[in-house]
């Protein structure tokens, strides 16, 4: 999950250097540098959960992972923007085992309340790789240019394949093995789309993935080239925000156990909601230019709501397809990733130098899945079963 987290955020402040390296007229084509890779990202993951049904967790990841490595060392050496593009998708699809393979080792060995803690403290590292990754992009454009920005991600990726060679285990269990066919795909397909639960709380998911993909894309003209101009102190502001994400999952993670991971996606959801409405108030009272330390006190605010629904949804879409966890997990990831991108895309490419855009779309992907949510459980929320 780290190196999903590393490939989109390390990449933010080479923006500009990129711009100039290709010629690029348009400052919002940047953001395709993100949401072509979710898109390979998400395409990856339909695959990888069959694949590792059949052939094991440990296999799959490590193929994955040599993936990423190849499309790293293809993006160095772009000779154009088109190239540097294509070599975002592959790197994606690569990429795209880490998230899929993670979710189905924690499915192998947990559920419940449990599986919602795990979930939680995975999102955690996530979402605090972001903290650093501006700041680790920034070095390297200090130290050279923006090919060194993918050295960085290509030494992250060789250190995590010689770390899962050396050190990880085979946790799928040997009765859930299923063969590598059209038939049986298309039976754990059915499980898993079948599912009200699976496919309301992904959906929610895959809604609150475009507000931080909307967000993730347009912050680098946020926070430097478009409004604020913060320039060097681009990578504390996002860090600012990451870490208000990171401390609200490690608070989840103590909490879910004891309330349940209806009770807090919920009233997460909500309270979410109610803040991004503000967001939009305090656009519109300052006419999409708000004062930079009001902007990040409500952005932060968000982010922290926020990290009370993901890990939550996210345990229990995968709360009911254990016995068919890694093509329920690849099928998820494909949805919800690319429904995420698709909205995200949307958010960021409206950005027209104010804090609107971010601020309506926070408004509007929240209030679909409050409905989506509302519609999973028939109408009572906050309720919770023995598991959750």
């Amino acid at each position: 999950m780290a190196v999903t987290a590393m490939s989109i955020d390390n990449l933010l402040p080479a923006f500009p250097v990129i711009q100039d390296r290709f010629a690029v007229a348009d400052p919002n084509r940047l953001q395709l540098l993100i949401y072509v890779y979710m898109v390979g990202f998400g395409v990856g993951q339909i695959l990888y959960g069959p694949l590792s049904d059949s052939l094991g967790r440990r296999k799959t990841l490590l193929a994955s992972l040599v993936i990423y490595l190849a499309a790293t060392v293809i993006a160095m050496f772009s000779p154009s923007f088109g190239w540097l593009l294509a070599a975002r998708f592959i790197q994606g699809t690569g990429a795209a085992g880490g998230r899929v393979l993670s979710l189905a080792i924690v499915r192998d060995r947990y559920a419940g309340r449990a599986m919602a803690r795990v979930m939680s403290l995975i999102m955690m590292v996530f979402l605090i790789t972001p903290m650093l990754a501006p700041a680790v992009g920034q070095t390297m454009l200090l130290l050279g240019s923006w090919i060194w920005v993918f050295v960085s991600m290509l030494a992250l990726g060789s250190i995590l394949t010689v770390w899962f060679t050396l050190r990880m285990p085979e946790t799928l269990h040997p009765e859930y093995r299923r063969p590598l066919s059209l038939g049986a795909m298309a039976q754990a397909l059915r499980l898993t789309v079948t599912s009200r639960a699976t496919i309301g709380y992904g959906t929610a998911l895959g809604l609150m993935v475009g507000c931080i993909m909307g967000y993730v894309g347009s912050a680098q003209q946020v926070f430097d080239s478009g409004l604020y101009h913060l320039g060097g102190w681009f990578p504390l502001a996002f860090a600012v925000v990451a870490g208000a994400m990171g401390t609200s999952t490690l608070i989840n993670s103590r909490l879910v156990e004891r309330l349940g991971m209806h009770w807090l996606s919920h009233a997460g959801l909500i309270a979410f909601l109610a803040v991004a409405l503000a967001q939009v108030g305090i656009g519109l009272a300052w006419e999409g230019q708000p004062p930079l330390w009001l902007f990040l006190a409500a952005l932060c605010l968000n982010q922290f709501l926020i990290s009370f629904t993901m890990p939550n949804f996210q345990a229990l879409s995968m709360q009911p397809v254990g016995e068919v966890a890694g093509t329920a997990s690849s099928f998820l990831g494909f949805y919800t990733t690319l429904l995420g991108a698709a909205f995200g895309a949307l958010i960021g490419q409206s950005f027209d130098g104010t804090v609107l855009p971010v601020a309506i779309g926070y408004a509007g992907l929240s209030a679909l899945a409050l409905l989506v949510v509302v519609w999973t459980e028939s109408g009572r929320l906050f309720r919770a079963g023995a598991s959750g």
